[in-house]
C-alpha cells in the first residue's frame, strides 16, 4: 500500500468514525437535514442562508448531503443567492480544513508514516496528484474534506489549494443551485437531473484520473 494511500484511507476511517458515532448518537438522517430546509422554506432569507451555512461548514465534521443542500439553497433563495450562500459554506469548510491541518497535521502524518522515507513519498505524490484530486473530490463523500486536510499537512501552498478548491466549488454548486432554482416541490425533475449529472460528470472525471495515475505507476 502506497503511503498516500496509507494516509487517506486513515483519514477516511476518523471521518467515517465521526458520523457514525454523531448518526447514531444523535438519530440525525440526511432526511432529517433535508427536512430542516423544505420546513424552513417559510422562514426568513436569512435563517436560511444560516441554516445552508451551518450545514455546509458541519461537513468538515461531519458528511452531510452537501449536494442536496445546494440544490435546495437554489430552490428556496434562487439561483444567485443560493449559490453564494453555498459557496461561503464550502469554502469555509475548506479553508478550516487547510488551516487547522497547517497547523497540526504534521503530527499526523509523523504518527500515521513513521519511515520518514516514506512520508516523504507520501508528501510528493500529494505535491503531484493533489490539485486533481481536490478538485475532482465532490465525486466521493468525505473526499473534499480529506483532500482540504492533506493540502494543509503536506505543506501545498494556499493559493494553489484555494484555485483547485475553487475549480471544485464553483461548477459545482453553479449547476446545482441552477437545478434548485428550476425545481419545485410538485417539479423536483431539474433538481434531480442536474444532480444526477454532477455525479456522473465527477464519477467519470475520477474514472479517467485514475486510470490515468494507474498507467503512470505501470510506466514506472
Amino acid at each position: 500500500m502506497s503511503p498516500l494511500l496509507r494516509l487517506i484511507l486513515t483519514l477516511l476511517s476518523v471521518f467515517g468514525s465521526v458520523f457514525l458515532i454523531v448518526k447514531f448518537g444523535s438519530g440525525l438522517t440526511f432526511q432529517d437535514v433535508e427536512a430542516w430546509l423544505v420546513n424552513a422554506q417559510s422562514s426568513s432569507s436569512v435563517y436560511i442562508a444560516f441554516l445552508v451555512i451551518t450545514l455546509l461548514l458541519a461537513d468538515l465534521i461531519v458528511s452531510v448531503p452537501t449536494l442536496t443542500i445546494t440544490v435546495l439553497a437554489g430552490f428556496l433563495l434562487g439561483q444567485s443567492l443560493g449559490a453564494g450562500v453555498a459557496l461561503a459554506g464550502l469554502y469555509g469548510s475548506g479553508i478550516i480544513g487547510y488551516w487547522i491541518s497547517r497547523r497540526y497535521g504534521r503530527r499526523l502524518l509523523e504518527f500515521v508514516i513513521r519511515d520518514e522515507n516514506k512520508r516523504t513519498e507520501a508528501i510528493r505524490a500529494f505535491e503531484h496528484h493533489g490539485f486533481v484530486m481536490i478538485a475532482l473530490a465532490r465525486a466521493v463523500p468525505m473526499l473534499p474534506e480529506i483532500t482540504a486536510c492533506l493540502a494543509g499537512a503536506t505543506g501545498m501552498p494556499f493559493r494553489r489549494f484555494l484555485l483547485a478548491w475553487s475549480v471544485n466549488s464553483i461548477p459545482y454548486v453553479a449547476v446545482a443551485s441552477y437545478a434548485g432554482s428550476v425545481s419545485s416541490l410538485t417539479q423536483p425533475g431539474p433538481g434531480i437531473y442536474g444532480a444526477v449529472g454532477i455525479s456522473a460528470t465527477l464519477w467519470l472525471g475520477w474514472f479517467l484520473f485514475h486510470r490515468k495515475v494507474r498507467r503512470s505507476s505501470a510506466l514506472t
